[in-house]
């Protein structure tokens, strides 16, 4: 059997956002994965596997390099690859590249949120921080919310202006509070160690993505903005012990994990109420949603023509 390769530009061709979520939704109708991580360190280097396995849909193993002083010489900080083998014999049926699965995987399962948690009619998208993601983001959003106008938020502004450059439908907003005051869905993907977001500013109605937090030292809201929405996440197993948005106020007492409503195995619970409640979605990104995005992937690179 040969192994196929999927480099990033020609495999993201052929994919699309929606089709996306609902792979990840069929994803979440299959026995409940089975996932580890393991971490090996030489300082200030890291070396990351993540692995899955859901009865159905085969296993997944991606890899990930985290050497931080490629960046002085102007290469990427992170490195690595996406290995998927087959449920049926255990076979190396494709080997992804490691930023195209994390970008869709990222970008998809927020978006799977926001589908069922914004509100329908949302047309003002906030996006917090101009990083890697932020492309991802304003490309996946747009695809369910085509009407929506876009802001982006950045601590240095200059590479929040660098992005909507690029973008045309970006504008960039110099205050923060403001911006998130006047959102439907607010996006953040930042490398924050302390909130960013203040729970006073948030509205009735609102969607409140937040994807950057993931570490167990790092948060992008305060305890006021978790007290004051209805909070979900994609899975519980890869949020409540290890990612600070969630550790750090059920430990301080601030929230309780009875609190999360829901995680995706529930999706009878995944849902707005009504119009004026604010939702709010930690986006952990465990590896069984690498796997599913990696299925995902290899389906649309066979479908293609």
């Amino acid at each position: 059997m040969t192994t196929t390769v999927i480099p990033f530009a020609e495999g993201e061709a052929h994919l699309d956002w929606i089709a996306l979520t609902e792979a990840l939704a069929e994803g979440h109708r299959l026995p409940k994965a089975e996932i580890a991580d393991t971490f090996l360190y030489r300082d200030p280097d890291t070396l990351l596997n993540r692995a899955a396995w859901i009865d159905g849909l085969g296993s997944a193993v991606k890899s990930a390099t985290i050497f931080p002083g490629n960046s002085a010489r102007g290469a990427s900080s992170i490195n690595g690859g996406v290995m998927l083998f087959s449920d049926a014999d255990g076979t190396l049926q494709a080997i992804i590249d490691f930023h195209l699965v994390t970008k869709w995987k990222t970008a998809g399962d927020s978006l799977l949120a926001a589908r069922r948690l914004a509100r329908p009619d949302s047309r003002n998208i906030l996006i917090v921080g101009a990083g890697t993601q932020a492309r991802g983001l304003h490309a996946a959003y747009r695809a369910a919310f085509p009407d929506a106008r876009f802001t982006i938020w950045n601590r240095t502004s200059a590479n929040a202006e660098a992005l909507a450059r690029e973008t045309s439908d970006l504008t960039v907003a110099t205050s923060l509070e403001d911006a998130v005051r006047a959102a439907d869905v607010i996006t953040c993907a930042t490398m924050s160690t302390t909130p960013l977001i203040r729970g006073e500013w948030l509205q009735p109605g609102q969607h409140l993505d937040l994807i950057g937090a993931y570490r167990p030292d790092m948060r992008e809201v305060d305890d006021v903005a978790l007290q004051r929405g209805r909070l979900f996440v994609d899975s519980l197993d890869t949020t409540v012990g290890h990612i600070g948005e969630i550790r750090i106020p059920i430990e301080t007492g601030a929230i309780q994990t009875s609190d999360i409503v829901a995680d995706y195995y529930a999706p009878e619970a995944f849902a707005r109420r009504s119009e004026d409640e604010i939702t709010v979605f930690k986006n952990g990104g465990g590896a069984h949603l690498d796997l599913m995005t990696s299925r995902y992937i290899l389906d649309r690179w066979e479908a293609r023509t």
